[in-house]
């Protein structure tokens, strides 16, 4: 999906590259927030690592930046977001995605209707 470069702050992708590769050290930083990786004891920590062969998925990892406020407009806050493989930052992200795939098909339907 191609992103949309205006919803960002100025300077996301110096921010981003940060976050990924100094703070993150090219790790997955989900601890959890996408339910994948919990314990009985508590969180733990995804394993993937950017640009290594996926563990759970084909293909190879890429790390990317998930917002996990709600802040609006988007922010660059590093207590706001966690560098995240492709698998975490989608679940994070997931009812976003279905909330604009809902208003997709209806805004879609209302053109077909508008076009009879």
């Amino acid at each position: 999906m191609p992103v949309d470069n205006k919803k960002y702050p100025i300077g996301w992708s110096e921010f981003s590259r940060k976050i990924r590769f100094d703070r993150a050290e090219g790790r997955c930083e989900c601890g959890g927030e996408c339910g994948l990786h919990k314990t009985t004891f508590g969180p733990r920590r995804c394993i993937e690592k950017h640009g290594a062969k996926a563990m759970f998925a084909a293909g190879r990892i890429v790390l990317t930046t998930a917002h996990l406020c709600e802040c609006d407009p988007l922010c660059a806050e590093p207590e706001h977001v966690k560098a995240m493989c492709q698998r975490c930052h989608l679940r994070v992200d997931n009812g976003m995605h279905v909330a604009n795939a809902r208003a997709t098909r209806e805004r879609k339907s209302g053109q077909m209707r508008l076009e009879l």
